[in-house]
């Protein structure tokens, strides 16, 4: 099939290049001159671990290209995927200027039917908005039918998602579309789920609300942990046996971020109460969350003096193998460091340079761990990167001023913890203290 992917961010560009992969010629099409370009030259401007690679096959085989012209983009495409972004607003809603604006193009540009596509997350009642758009634009005797078809790709595994996702969800009341959309997917022999557009709509913000909601549960339950002497990966791993429960989404850390939870909740939150419908429970969760992620400072201010310390920030990004900053712990974080009198030196692999667009100016960035520990008084891990998680704790005994380690993802045993003379504080665990520690 002839596809166009309007928008290459990390749902277009993995969803663009994972059709182009099945054997459908797919043009990815951004006003950005600049990041289509970068993008026809074979250059990811996003870090996706297999993606660069993948890309650069599906180019070489003559089945995906890039472009900033709108005439190119739409010429052909049997199918059209929307999958710009849809930025909160100040109150939580969604943004969905960049969505209207591709309704203007497609009316404006295409000359011949075509089943739309909306990959981006969108409030319930969008895509009949998006419909009617598209009617308004049309030339005349043009027909589009427009289709629900909600992503579920994680960041950091998102080309691993997009062939081994646990559903496909087709949202249309057009047998003919649901049946493009069928052969389109059909490679990939994923589980389809077919249902009406509004619903599938809501599926996406259900669907992160939940697992939002569970990590939000377990970090209320680590730090009730906390004060009953429990250990929280004990009684995570004890409800996870259970199988009406799972064991995802059920590790303490210091709370999500990323461009999905925080931006979804806040919407479902607005969706419920356009409809006059409170969502305590979501809201609940929020609060949670938002909370969770000054506890680690908090817990470093009971023990020490953080005006004039030396603090290394290890991780940056919302989450390993991603450079997204967006809504990641490490913001606050490192804010509240900075408020604190504290000298913030930073490292994470992948994320330092957008980390620069975002972090207070003040901090500094190490290009190593050993470098951002090197005279440190207090460490706070941040993202649990594979080689955060692999570093010995030999090495901050060794190379920290003062070896106080406050984890915020729980990347090290405490039977490793106890090994080494050094201060570690983790979450929903009991604090270890070296011998030798004063502290």
């Amino acid at each position: 099939m002839k596809v166009t992917v309007i928008g290459t961010g990390y749902v277009g560009l993995v969803t663009a290049v994972g059709l182009a992969k099945i054997g459908h010629t797919v043009i990815g099409y951004d006003v950005d001159p600049r990041k289509a370009a970068l993008l026809q030259r074979g250059e990811v401007p996003i870090y996706e671990p297999g993606l660069a690679e993948l890309m650069q096959e599906c180019r070489q085989e003559g089945r995906l290209l890039f472009t900033d012209e709108a005439e190119l983009a739409y010429r052909e495409p049997e199918l059209v995927f929307i999958a710009v972004g849809t930025p909160p607003k100040a109150d939580g809603s969604a943004d969905l200027t960049y969505i209207e604006q591709v309704c203007r193009d497609i009316g404006r540009y295409m000359d011949h039917d075509a089943v739309v596509v909306t990959k981006s997350t969108v409030p319930v009642g969008t895509n009949d908005h998006i419909q009617g758009l598209l009617q308004a634009y049309a030339r005349g005797g043009t027909a589009f039918t427009v289709v629900s078809n909600p992503e579920f790709l994680r960041e950091g595994t998102g080309v691993h998602d997009f062939f081994n996702g646990d559903r496909i969800v087709i949202g249309t009341s057009c047998d003919r579309a649901a049946g493009l959309l069928e052969e389109l997917y059909a490679p990939l022999g994923l589980p389809l789920f077919h249902t009406d557009i509004r619903s599938a709509e809501m599926i996406k913000y259900a669907s992160n609300a939940f697992l939002a909601a569970k990590i939000s549960f377990i970090n209320e339950i680590s730090n009730i942990c906390e004060k009953v002497d429990a250990d929280i990966e004990s009684v995570a791993f004890g409800m996870g046996l259970d199988r009406r429960i799972g064991p995802q989404f059920l590790k303490a850390g210091i709370g999500y971020g990323g461009s999905c939870f925080p931006k979804d909740t806040k919407a479902l939150v607005q969706i419920a109460g356009h409809v006059q419908h409170d969502f305590q429970l979501l809201k609940a969760v929020i609060e949670v969350n938002n909370k969770q992620q000054a506890s680690l400072v908090k817990k470093a201010k009971e023990v020490l003096e953080l005006k004039g310390k030396r603090a290394a920030l290890l991780g940056l990004a919302f989450k390993p193998n991603t450079d997204d900053m967006r809504e990641a712990p490490s913001l606050a974080i490192a804010e509240q460091l900075l408020e604190a009198g504290a000298d913030v030196i930073a490292y994470d692999p992948e994320a330092a340079e957008n980390a620069r667009r975002v972090l207070p100016e003040q901090v500094q960035y190490a290009s190593s761990l050993q470098e951002a520990l090197q005279g440190a008084d207090v460490a706070f891990i941040v993202t649990e990167w594979a080689e955060i998680v692999e570093l010995p704790l030999s090495q901050y005994a060794e190379l920290m001023r003062e070896p106080l380690v406050f984890d915020g993802r729980n990347c090290y045993s405490l039977e490793e913890a106890g090994r080494h003379d050094l201060y570690y504080c983790s979450i929903g665990r009991r604090t270890v203290a070296g011998h030798t520690m004063s502290i």
